[in-house]
């Protein structure tokens, strides 16, 4: 029985790359029939999307091997890193189907929080880091917890709250930012630099790759086990299939509802905690909204599954790397990437879509069949 059933695991995860991998490769070939009516040189602009993330590779006599541009690799690795944490802050409400919208905050709030133990607690690093890791997880649990407890027991629509919700934490955000933690020094709305204590040391030269990138592998797995191996994941799979039925089995609908959409603002609390102490050392006013939404691409393409989301995660980072040198080395804005991107979402829905499509489409030809019979 088990071996039946790991052989139907594989089966699908064989399926699910296959579908991913036609699902870009149709994206891209869209995208690059409309980069060649934009643009003067196609092959030109779509290589330097296609390979831009990569490190140049080179060797000569006096120096022998050399490698330059590991910049490159360092942002693919920091965008990566960032978009699989926000996609399995996704993935766990969307397993409930709770279509939750609130990573964006929860981001914001987590980072808020771990620049606040940054700046204000003293100590060694095992220390200060660890408590202002915890503290954004924490903070993104609460405000994961709100909309859940009002979707849960008022039946307030989640999309809704927790798109207001994002405007709230941004602007609270953005209010701590200005009067609270503010550099006076600076010459522009910033929080002072981080103590070296609370700044998570870089693995690769002139990057700001750190430990986060492994972390976020772990929490992956530690999604999958919490979905695959606990009663908590259970119950929220169970509800997002069939809530009814989960009604009649006892299962705590309301409470795995909020659980679903609280857990899931764990892992982007840990984005900010990773934007606000590995990336940027420091939190600007105008911090960059949007990254949440991004995770829900991640999260789609990866069918909600959290050990397929640091695949896609790679994946979709690689364009964001490529569009950067694209646009510096070509007549092709990196906006063609957003079509890119928007294709990528339309081919997941009609992936979705196409299967019923055909299936109506045979049982009416079906239904029409014997009726041209008998008239013949």
């Amino acid at each position: 029985m088990s071996a039946a059933s790991n052989s139907s695991a594989v089966a699908g995860i064989r399926a699910q790359a296959v579908r991913l991998v036609f699902v870009l490769a149709a994206a891209l070939a869209c995208g690059f029939l409309l980069t060649a009516l934009v643009s003067k040189e196609p092959l030109k602009a779509y290589g330097a999307l296609l390979t831009g993330a990569w490190p140049d590779f080179g060797w000569n006599s006096a120096s022998g091997f050399t490698v330059r541009r590991m910049t490159r690799l360092g942002s693919l690795i920091e965008d990566a890193t960032t978009l699989t944490l926000l996609g399995l802050a996704v993935a766990i409400p969307f397993r409930a189907r709770q279509f939750s919208m609130g990573a964006d905050g929860q981001l914001f709030l987590g980072a808020i929080a771990a620049a606040t133990v940054s700046l204000m607690l003293r100590g060694p690093a095992f220390v200060v880091i660890p408590a202002a890791c915890l503290a954004a997880m924490s903070t993104g649990f609460l405000w994961g917890l709100l909309p859940g407890v009002l979707k849960a027991r008022f039946g307030a629509n989640e999309i809704v709250t927790t798109l207001m919700f994002n405007v709230i934490a941004i602007q609270f955000y953005r209010l701590i930012i200005t009067y609270a933690l503010r550099d006076p020094s600076a010459g522009f709305i910033t929080t002072p630099p981080f103590p070296d204590a609370s700044v998570l040391i870089s693995l690769l030269a002139r990057t700001n790759v750190t430990m986060m990138a492994f972390f976020a592998l772990l929490a992956a797995a530690a999604a999958w086990l919490l979905i695959r191996r606990t009663t908590v994941g259970y119950e929220i799979t169970l509800v997002g299939e069939n809530t009814k039925f989960a009604e009649q089995a006892g299962i705590p609908v309301k409470r795995a509802t909020a659980l679903s959409m609280a857990l899931g603002g764990i892992f982007a609390g840990l984005a900010g905690f990773h934007i606000s102490n590995a990336l940027l050392k420091s939190l600007p006013v105008d911090l960059a909204p949007g990254l949440g939404f991004e995770g829900i691409v991640v999260a789609l393409l990866a069918r909600n599954n959290p050990l397929a989301i640091p695949v896609v995660a790679i994946l979709y980072a690689y364009l964001r790397v490529g569009a950067q040198v694209m646009e510096r080395s070509s007549d092709v804005t990196r906006e063609m990437v957003m079509i890119i991107q928007a294709f990528i979402i339309l081919f997941v829905v009609a992936e979705r879509f196409g299967p019923s499509l055909l299936t109506g489409l045979v049982k009416s030809r079906a239904a029409l069949r014997p009726t041209k019979e008998v008239r013949a």
